[in-house]
């Protein structure tokens, strides 16, 4: 087993139509506005940014993202991630309910020389970092969803 390596899924239910929810997706540089822990979204053009992230453990990760797949139809949003991870993260939207069913997956591999080195006894740690770090953005996009 590669210690380094994680492969995450989450399913957030929001109470908005897939188009709107898709149209607050697509714009990464707004992130910060509604989910707290993605501390800086700097922009390079029109498909390439950096990100930096910090959930509730002392360390920030930062990392390029360029756009992959970009597909407003079929709900997608995928990126490919370099820097301190190293991967790819999809965004996949359909209507659920009243509102929108929203799949995040993400797969990567951990550069970051902290989380290498700590990659054994901290597993369940940077697992548990990564869950809260969802659950507030989910929390975070469903407000401001409300909001707008």
């Amino acid at each position: 087993m590669d210690w380094t390596h994680y492969r995450f899924l989450s399913l957030w239910a929001l109470p908005a139509p897939p188009a709107a929810v898709y149209a607050v997706l697509e714009r990464p540089e707004d992130y910060p506005r509604w989910w707290r822990e993605v501390r800086e979204v700097t922009r390079r053009d029109d498909t390439s940014g950096v990100v930096r992230i910090r959930s509730l453990l002392p360390y920030d990760m930062t990392f390029s993202v360029r756009e992959v797949r970009r597909d407003r139809a079929a709900g997608v949003l995928e990126i490919a991630l370099s820097g301190d991870i190293e991967g790819g993260a999809r965004w996949t939207l359909t209507a659920g309910g009243p509102g929108t069913l929203a799949r995040y997956e993400q797969e990567v591999d951990v550069n970051k020389l902290l989380l290498r080195r700590f990659a054994v006894p901290g597993r369940p740690l940077f697992r548990a970092n990564h869950r809260l770090m969802m659950r507030s953005g989910r929390r975070g996009l469903a407000a401001y969803l409300q909001a707008v």
